[in-house]
């Protein structure tokens, strides 16, 4: 469903993604796991169209997506959460994710708040007023009425009690069931990965360095590379 290949990313004269190859499929959930600084958010950021590739391809279903502008790519398929979060604070709940319907006019399906009851609940509310694991249902919700093909979580977990990241693994095994999406996801918590992923792949310095199936993850080994 997505296929990287030979990805390079700089900054200025500085590389910063080194050829990075990967693919996943339909209904696959990937981690790209590394320290902070080792190129996680680049890479996201790069595949999204925020950021210029020095080179390489990225396709999604088959079509290539690579130097078109960021909402082109979400429109043939490729959403983005970013790390941070990032809502609208002054809108509402149901502002913010009515901002990621194709048309406007339409409403939000049902299954989003089957998904995220809490969004159902606080629906009127500010989203600057909700806590840091409700703001990251929300721009989940406000990705997936994109109605994409495959979804990029930058750090999902990042400032999420530990409580809520197991409702957040639940819910993106649920997505995964119930669309079929593929779905890659950058994070250091390696308990939440192996909740989650169905392969991991481990970036160190811009390169993609190991991967390993969830069954065949060795904490130990990826222990290395997570700790500071």
């Amino acid at each position: 469903m997505i296929e990287v290949r030979d990805f390079t990313v700089s900054y200025g004269e500085s590389e910063v993604v080194h050829q990075v190859n990967f693919a996943a499929a339909q209904g696959e959930i990937v981690a790209v796991m590394g320290r902070n600084g080792m190129g996680k958010s680049t890479l996201f950021k790069a595949l999204i169209g925020i950021l210029p590739t020095k080179s390489g391809s990225l396709k999604v279903a088959g079509d290539e997506l690579g130097g078109l502008p960021s909402h082109t790519r979400v429109r043939r398929g490729l959403a983005y959460v970013p790390q941070g979060r990032m809502v609208f604070p002054g809108l509402t709940v149901l502002e913010n994710i009515m901002t990621g319907l194709r048309d406007r006019r339409a409403t939000v399906p049902a299954e989003i708040y089957e998904l995220f009851p809490v969004l159902a609940e606080m629906r009127g509310r500010k989203a600057g007023n909700l806590s840091g694991g409700q703001q990251q249902q929300l721009v989940i919700a406000r990705a997936l009425v994109t109605e994409p093909k495959v979804l990029l979580l930058d750090e999902p977990t990042e400032g999420i009690q530990p409580s809520i990241i197991k409702d957040l693994a639940r819910q993106l095994r649920e997505i995964k069931r119930l669309r079929g999406l593929t779905i890659i996801v950058s994070e250091q918590v390696l308990s939440f990965a192996l909740d989650v992923a169905d392969r991991l792949l481990v970036i160190d310095r811009g390169q993609i360095v190991d991967e390993m199936t969830r069954d065949q993850a060795d904490a130990a080994v990826l222990g290395r590379y997570l700790s500071v």
